[in-house]
Formats: structure tokens, C-alpha cells, sequence
């Protein structure tokens, strides 16, 4: 997997961004061929940070055509357990968060030549993909997974194709909280689709054998690269 960094100057300080770049692609874009043939998704991280399992899922993208784009919204910190995930995620701001992936989008956009980009995120990266696109309506498309539900003012704003991807035996994101998104979607006819699985939260995690549904996982990463790939014109 061929690798770059992105560094991103935002209103709460310095942070940076990995990215994975698709086979033959320069760690510095040709801007007259990728504008041509780049397409972009922004990952948002789960409470944990930018760790192994989020470069990971970043190198799936990059091996499916996508330069994917990480940005750290934790600054350069990783939780070691929950108790730190927790406290740093309560520590970040919805406004600095949405200003990273601001940054990260326009990053994105000057190094590779993309125009649109697709956002998803995992978790906490599931509540900020979910809000960025309730409030950044030049995204091609959203993928959010299991991530929290933003107020009805705040979703009646949504003009991006959204996936919405939910467990049905998640505690957090509970069945009736996704019930909320499908009523706001059918109140104001926003394009979001709901799909939930009979998994946990976080199923996608392979790395959390406890909670790792691979049937689902499966099934929802093929549903989101068909997604990408339908707004991004791949």
C-alpha cells in the first residue's frame, strides 16, 4: 500500500491526515490525470484514534481505486482503552471536528485534483460523517456506520445520498435512535437509506473479535463501494 501524509492547518491547531493512494497514483498527484480519474472518500475514525485497523480499512479504499484520506481528529493521540476513548471523544468539539474534515476535504482536493469526495466513518467517525453531510452538501455521497443522530433541525438540512449503516443489537445507536433518522428521512424526504443488520456495534471491526460480524461486514462494504462508486461516476 503506497502511503502519504496530509498535513492540515485548522482553527483548533495543527493536525494531519494518512492516506492511502491507489496503485499508480504519485504520493504528489498528477493534477491533469487526476482529475480525470481520481474519485476520494474521507475515513473518520472510530473513538480509538487513527490506529492499525483504521490505515487498514484505509488500504481497502486504495486497493478499490479510491485515494482515501484519514484525517486525525484526536492530534496525533490514540486511546489504549475505553475509559481514554471516551474522554477523548468528549473532549472534541463537533466544531473542531467538522473544521478538520473541512480542512481534509479541501486538502484532499488541491493534492489529488478531486472535486467531489464521499465521507464514512466508524463509530464516532459514523456521528461526524453523518453530520458532515447534514452540513457540507458538495459531498458526493455518505456512509456512516453506526454513528449517533444528529437533531431533526440539523437533518432536515441533508441533500446527500446518505447510507446509513446500523446494528439492531447496538446499545449506543439503539434501534429506536435509528428509528429517529428514518422518520426525519420520511418527514422532510431526505436521500438517506437505512440499512440494519443482526449484529453489534462496531461489527466491522475485525479486529474485536467480540463484536466482529463478517456476514454483515461484507455485505456493507459492497453496498457502500456501490454507493461511492455511483456518485463518484466510477
Amino acid at each position: 500500500m503506497k502511503t502519504a501524509k496530509l498535513d492540515l492547518e485548522t482553527n483548533g491547531g495543527m493536525t494531519s491526515a494518512f492516506v492511502a493512494l491507489p496503485a499508480g497514483m504519485e504520493t504528489s498527484a498528477d493534477t491533469a490525470s487526476a482529475k480525470t480519474n481520481a474519485a476520494a472518500v474521507i475515513l473518520i475514525h472510530e473513538w480509538w484514534g487513527i490506529n492499525d485497523h483504521m490505515r487498514d480499512i484505509a488500504g481497502r479504499y486504495a486497493a478499490e481505486g479510491f485515494v482515501c484520506v484519514a484525517p486525525d481528529l484526536y492530534r496525533g493521540k490514540t486511546a489504549r482503552d475505553t475509559q481514554e476513548a471516551s474522554r477523548m471523544m468528549q473532549e472534541l468539539t463537533t466544531e473542531d471536528g467538522l473544521d478538520i474534515i473541512r480542512r481534509a476535504i479541501a486538502e484532499t482536493q488541491s493534492a489529488y485534483g478531486v472535486s467531489k469526495v464521499c465521507i464514512t466513518g466508524y463509530c464516532m467517525g459514523g456521528t461526524f460523517a453523518l453530520r458532515a453531510a447534514c452540513e457540507i452538501e458538495t459531498l458526493g455521497a455518505a456512509a456512516p456506520f453506526y454513528g449517533d443522530i444528529p437533531e431533526e433541525e440539523k437533518l432536515a438540512q441533508l441533500s446527500v445520498p446518505t447510507l446509513f449503516i446500523a446494528a439492531k443489537l447496538d446499545n449506543w445507536i439503539t434501534p429506536s435512535k435509528v428509528k429517529e433518522l428514518e422518520d426525519a428521512a420520511s418527514k422532510h424526504n431526505l436521500p438517506v437509506e437505512v440499512i440494519s443488520y443482526d449484529a453489534d456495534h462496531a461489527f466491522f471491526n475485525d479486529t474485536r473479535p467480540e463484536v466482529y460480524h463478517p456476514v454483515a461486514a461484507q455485505d456493507a462494504w459492497q453496498r457502500v463501494l456501490k454507493l461511492f462508486r455511483e456518485h463518484l461516476h466510477q
